[in-house]
């Protein structure tokens, strides 16, 4: 999405006339969830995708006659398609909107752009009920906006949600009236938030740590380094990290800004530095903490954090060995293995293997008016040893008990 949007923006400032493709409705198991754009320049360049491939030809077309005409319209795919032979083959349906995307159809795109580079939140919202404020759009950042939907008394209203919006980083449809009456309930707006990059901290300037980063940084994360060694703890060293920071980990973390979406990864797998780092971590905001460590090292550290004073409601949030249980053996392998317990988190997912979950594979946010869709399994036949790790994974029957940990596994 925001490779599109930013694509879109850069077209603008060239004078490349160009259309944008937006998923607005969805029901059932689509590809890619509501909010998810395609661009479409003239002359044939395309960015982004809705369906990873069922109807992006379809769309194409659709966008090139949109260029022509200049009206926005609305499509709808379902896995039975009563227009032709374009359909999904996922089982859902979904609805877009194709619009056109020039600087003045769209005059917030560049302060998409600009928000995402600095890292600041922005939200986009969008009339996407068929009537004649269709596609007309306001782009709101904590301290402008640009754009219109078409009345001033509607743009007050959306401006006002899209505002409370701004921090939420999803996407969300509210119902307003042609002049912003919530009552009246005639228009469907999508506002979709982009929030401030996640947060993640990793300390130990080791190999592991050269794969985190990277592998975080694909996705989309702000990446902070940290290591007590000079020598180690080099911008060469680590060219993908948003910040390289030489100082001892307790110390960082007593300074550092913590919050809900702030990732802390422990990779030094030695007690100077991270015991108190993670005293420090585990007693702070942040959504995950993992250590790195065999199962000698985590036992050790847990006696140490007790004797410490860390409590044992404190303990349980710690990922210790990190990691879901990939058989992972390289420092790269690793970062997938790390990375996939934090997305499990994050998105409420199982780490186990789809094919032996039941259910939808993508099931709707909970923002979405569908509700939601559990997926269930058999339970695992072998007995997993009592560990400590979330319990949100726990209740799922997610097993730590090989996660990889490299050399010292």
């Amino acid at each position: 999405m925001h490779e599109a949007l930013n694509t879109v923006a850069q077209w603008q400032a060239a004078g490349i006339d160009c259309a944008l493709v937006t998923i607005v409705r969805s029901a059932g198991s689509i590809p890619r969830p509501v909010g998810t754009v395609m661009a479409v320049a003239r002359g044939g360049t395309v960015v982004g995708s809705i369906s990873g491939g069922c109807i992006e030809s379809d769309v194409f077309h659709i966008a090139t006659e949109v260029l022509d005409t200049g009206k926005a319209t609305l499509r709808r795919y379902t896995i039975d398609d009563d227009a032709g032979s374009v359909a999904l083959m996922c089982g859902g349906s979904m609805e877009v909107l194709v619009q056109r995307a020039g600087p003045q159809d769209l005059p917030g795109l560049a302060l998409v752009a600009d928000s995402v580079a600095a890292g600041q939140p922005v939200a986009t919202a969008t009339v996407v009920s068929e009537c004649a404020h269709l596609g007309r759009s306001i782009v709101v950042t904590g301290a402008s906006s640009a754009g219109t939907c078409g009345d001033p008394l509607l743009d007050a209203a959306v401006l006002a949600r899209a505002t409370r919006h701004l921090e939420a980083g999803t996407v969300t449809t509210v119902q307003l009236g042609e002049t912003g009456n919530c009552a009246e309930a005639a228009l469907s707006v999508l506002i979709s938030s982009i929030a401030q990059p996640p947060s993640m901290l990793v300390f130990g300037a080791v190999d592991f740590a050269h794969a985190l980063v990277r592998t975080a940084k694909l996705l989309g994360y702000s990446v902070t380094l940290c290591d007590a060694r000079p020598a180690f703890a080099t911008p060469e060293r680590f060219p993908e990290a948003d910040d390289v920071v030489v100082m001892w980990p307790q110390d960082f973390l007593r300074q550092a800004v913590m919050t809900p979406s702030t990732v802390i990864c422990v990779l030094t797998h030695d007690p100077r530095f991270d015991v108190p780092a993670i005293e420090i971590a585990l007693r702070s905001e942040a959504r995950y903490v993992g250590a790195m460590g065999s199962r000698r090292t985590h036992t050790d550290r847990m006696e140490r954090l007790r004797a410490a004073g860390v409590t044992e409601s404190e303990l349980s949030r710690l990922s210790s060995p990190i990691g879901l249980d990939l058989g992972a053996a390289t420092p790269e392998e690793t970062a997938i293995s790390i990375l996939a317990e934090v997305i499990a988190l994050r998105r409420g997912g199982s780490g186990m293997r789809l094919g032996g979950l039941a259910g939808p594979i993508h099931p709707p946010t909970p923002t979405s008016p569908t509700g939601s869709y559990p997926r269930t399994s058999t339970p695992p036949t072998t007995k997993k040893e009592p560990d400590r790790t979330h319990d949100h994974l726990r209740r799922r029957g997610v097993s730590q008990t090989s996660a990889a940990t490299g050399a010292d596994r």
